[in-house]
């Protein structure tokens, strides 16, 4: 092991994580035993259902929610849809149209043996798996042949509510030097039990996640990545109501990053922490067999709390989103476990607290490609010294080696960011990175001060937050506030009645498949 450069405990932090780990086994104890309506929705699509009927409801959603309303969803989509093949002939989008049409009663088709099931199933499994693998081997093949940008990737937004237009800026920023282009979601979608269909061309605050809206800017990046000769990753949301459903179509579709956080969706978006454990899991292990980075929501914590006194929950986010991540066979590689730098800057030294956090951040998950997340709550509008916070913040980036640097803009608090902020955003950052690039090879931290001290007692502060949380479950914590001052109900939030407990019949091979269990 590297020896640390803040002199941290490693045997407190190995206990850390003995905690997270205790706290992660209780979730998934949970997680196994149930399904939910948008896990069932991801399963008819990885059998190749897709499409609207002809009130532009998802056919997913029209398959689930029949047997949702017939009381037999516990048994789960496969068990319905792989009886119906076997009996009628049928493809599975022939008999999602069937149901929509109601030509087809999936619950009155006599049953088959599970034999016959599993296989008339398997060649149209083996299909999904074997295009989830092309697309991975697709990125893999740009990565070994053109490369890309060095780490702190440089990560910026587009947010037009356009796919088009969305299309016309990530083209702009990639030829300004962006790595990593995030097609931020129209607000209120992570509320929708559904996904939408298609190209979009409305929305307000970002563009809708649509598999269609995937493929349309993965298509435009390839095509200026090739350009640059430098392979340009592409990031969207599948946080939300549709967790499983919308990391299929990024699977599908060849994106790289995706938010991807329960705890995020629990405190920000109210969402019933049943329902988002039970989405997280299958979501993760889709993401982790399609190479994708999954970013973390930690940051978000600081934007409601007070970062000095709440750093701490950050850390303690972090581990427990580890232990969860690596259950759902998801590799430290493809961790972008978030983290900010959000302190009041009228706070003395407050540059050397958030150098101590990261840099703690950084050791403690050495393998981890971190999302380190620019100032916000303290951005006034104040163009020019908004500047220089994101300045102190790239120093940070690039002194303690993050692997995602979400770069602040100038007009933060001001307006969405036009491609001329973009362009001195990512000026700011080049210039920082290129001039300090070896800084934290060269400079070392005293033994006894500020910064040392700092990462100590945030580390000692989140053990004794995780022995709470391991005493008393993350459920029962996360209805007391631990996280951002936010309380939420175990049975309270959005979603609770899409969740329900599996039945004998109940089949899910992909997470097998995909998690790579022989």
């Amino acid at each position: 092991m590297v020896q640390s450069k803040l002199g941290l405990d490693f045997k407190k932090v190995d206990y850390a994580r003995s905690l997270a780990k205790n706290i992660a086994d209780d979730v998934q104890a949970f997680v196994e035993s149930y399904t939910t309506v948008a896990v069932e929705r991801t399963l008819c699509r990885l059998l190749g259902i897709d499409g609207v009927d002809e009130n532009q409801v998802p056919l997913p959603n029209v398959v689930v929610d029949e047997l949702k309303g017939k009381g037999v969803l516990n048994q789960g989509v496969l068990f319905y849809i792989g009886n119906a093949m076997v009996q009628t002939g049928l493809s599975p989008q022939q008999i999602a149209e069937g149901v929509s049409s109601g030509t087809i009663d999936l619950v009155r088709i006599e049953v088959v043996d599970k034999e016959k099931i599993d296989e008339i199933l398997q060649p149209v499994i083996n299909g999904s798996i074997d295009r989830i693998r092309a697309r991975r081997e697709r990125r893999n093949h740009y990565l070994n042949t053109i490369g890309e940008g060095p780490k702190p990737y440089i990560y910026v937004i587009v947010a037009t509510g356009n796919i088009y237009e969305d299309v016309v800026q990530a083209e702009a920023a990639a030829r300004q030097g962006a790595d990593i282009i995030a097609v931020i979601r129209t607000t209120g979608q992570s509320l929708l039990d559904y996904v939408p269909y298609g190209a979009t061309t409305e929305g307000f605050g970002g563009t809708y996640a649509t598999q269609e809206n995937f493929r349309i800017m993965r298509e435009a990046l390839d095509k200026v990545g090739e350009e640059l000769g430098r392979y340009i990753r592409l990031c969207n949301y599948c946080s939300g109501l549709c967790m499983p459903e919308i990391a299929i179509m990024g699977a599908f579709e060849g994106l790289d990053v995706m938010l991807n956080d329960a705890l995020y969706g629990i405190l920000f978006r109210d969402i019933n922490m049943q329902r988002t454990f039970v989405d997280q899991f299958f979501s993760r292990v889709i993401n982790g067999f399609a190479g994708v980075i999954i970013n973390t929501g930690e940051d978000n914590y600081l934007t409601t709390s007070d970062a000095v006194e709440a750093a701490h929950t950050v850390l303690v986010s972090d581990l427990i989103n580890e232990q969860l991540a690596l259950l759902a066979g998801l590799p430290e590689e493809q961790m972008g476990l978030g983290h900010a730098f959000e302190m009041d800057p009228e706070l003395e030294n407050g540059f050397l607290y958030e150098l101590a956090q990261a840099q703690m951040t950084r050791e403690i998950f050495p393998k981890a490609p971190l999302k380190y997340m620019p100032p916000t709550k303290f951005m006034t509008g104040n163009i020019f010294k908004g500047h220089i916070q994101d300045a102190l913040f790239n120093m940070i980036g690039i002194w303690t080696n993050q692997g995602i640097q979400l770069l602040g803009m100038p007009t933060e608090a001001v307006h969405t960011p036009f491609m001329s902020d973009r362009y001195l955003a990512i000026e700011n950052a080049k210039y920082i990175f290129g001039n300090m690039k070896d800084i934290g090879d060269e400079v070392q931290f005293k033994e006894g001060g500020i910064i040392r001290n700092r990462a100590a007692k945030v580390l000692d502060d989140a053990v004794e937050l995780l022995e709470k949380i391991v005493a008393e479950g993350l459920f029962n914590a996360l209805e007391k506030g631990i996280f951002g001052d936010v309380k939420r109900p175990k049975n309270g939030g959005k979603g609770l009645d899409g969740v329900c407990q599996k039945g004998e019949n109940y089949m899910n091979p992909f997470v097998t498949l995909m998690k790579g269990v022989k």
